[in-house]
């Protein structure tokens, strides 16, 4: 009996550790949102990381309790409120407020064990290590806020316009961790397969990049893109096959707003199945794939930019990308090109930015 309790317990601290996770996390990428940059994270590490137990089917459902007094002290929460001090800013106090609020209701909510709560801070330790020891070349922590939604939410809070026209903009999506401002400009026509790959399937995508409001084209404006190799894996992932800037570019609009390149049909590919990420995963039982897509980010100095990812319509992941980056408007068809010697497939895709001024409706 007592090693059935046993084995009761240690499920229980596994499954609640990515609980307090998230919080903590959380609390990471709100402050450091200022000042975050992007790098690069080499999908092959050597990790010694935390051994949890996957979460056991309990039986024990999910609905909420009826609601009833509480032996807790309802003081406690706000009383740590109230102990900051008078130079602290008017965004940290609304920040930190929250956090803090969430945090105490989330461990009041499931009785938070001290074990468990110390399988969250070791699991918050563990990544830390893995970003110092990769010479901060791996990020488990941007990656966890991707599994877990945060950077889509908060994409969605920086980034979504609705228009009062009819026409919204083109959608936004997570930037990712393998965006590099390093990628070169290219000319118009020309193509990013630097290294080809013998499965890769060449596509010409081509479209206009408008204004909003007008409808009016944008010259000038620049279309970044990048994108995993038909192997599934990145230039920096991949030395071995791919030299630097291997699939990425920039091109210009020209006079007529438009773009024009080649490239390959995006391939889907799992995220690193090691670490904490793929640990708390598993902990959830989910997958760890992505869908085929292709990254894309569309600037020009007067207008809001779009960083989004497009995802072809056949693509068996979309319902469940296991980043939660899929957008109706993002979902696009490859379609046979008849008539060009250097590509078998062809994507349109027409980009609509909106003015930097621009602040569609109001809620």
């Amino acid at each position: 009996m007592a090693g059935y309790i046993n084995k009761l317990h240690i499920r229980r601290v596994s499954a609640s550790a990515p609980l307090l996770l998230c919080s903590l996390s959380s609390t990471h990428h709100l402050l450091a949102l200022s000042s975050y940059t992007h790098t690069f994270f080499p999908e092959q590490a050597a990790l010694q990381y935390l051994k949890m137990s996957l979460p056991q089917n309990t039986g024990v459902s999910n609905a909420a309790a009826p609601p009833q007094s509480s032996r807790f002290d309802p003081t406690f929460t706000q009383h740590c409120l109230d102990t900051m001090g008078p130079n602290t800013t008017p965004r940290n106090r609304q920040v930190l407020g929250a956090l803090i609020r969430h945090i105490h209701d989330f461990s009041r909510e499931v009785e938070l064990t001290i074990d468990e709560w110390m399988a969250g801070v070791k699991f918050v330790n563990e990544l830390g290590r893995i970003y110092a020891e990769s010479n901060k070349m791996r990020n488990e922590t941007h990656r966890i806020c991707d599994i877990l939604g945060l950077e889509t939410v908060v994409d969605e809070i920086a980034h979504k316009i609705v228009s009062d026209t009819g026409t919204d903009p083109t959608s936004s999506a997570i930037l990712g961790p393998f965006w590099s401002p390093n990628a070169p400009f290219r000319e118009n026509g020309g193509t990013i397969i630097q290294n080809p790959n013998p499965t890769g399937r060449v596509c010409l995508v081509h479209g206009v990049i408008s204004d909003l409001v007008t409808g009016k084209p944008i010259p000038g404006a620049v279309f970044d893109i990048w994108q995993a190799s038909s192997n599934g894996k990145y230039d920096f992932q991949d030395p071995e096959n791919q030299t630097p800037n291997n699939l990425r570019g920039k091109f210009r609009a020209d006079e007529n707003g438009k773009y024009w390149f080649y490239c390959y049909h995006p391939t889907a590919y799992s995220l690193p199945q090691d670490g904490p990420s793929w640990q708390l995963l598993q902990m959830m039982d989910r997958h760890p794939m992505r869908p085929a897509h292709i990254h894309i980010m569309v600037t020009h100095a007067d207008y809001k930019g779009c960083t989004t990812q497009l995802y072809p319509k056949d693509d068996p992941w979309l319902e469940t990308d296991t980043v939660f980056a899929v957008k109706d408007d993002l979902i696009v068809d490859f379609k046979p090109l008849q008539g060009d010697d250097k590509a078998e497939l062809e994507l349109e895709y027409n980009v609509i930015l909106a003015p930097k001024d621009y602040k569609g409706k109001v809620f």
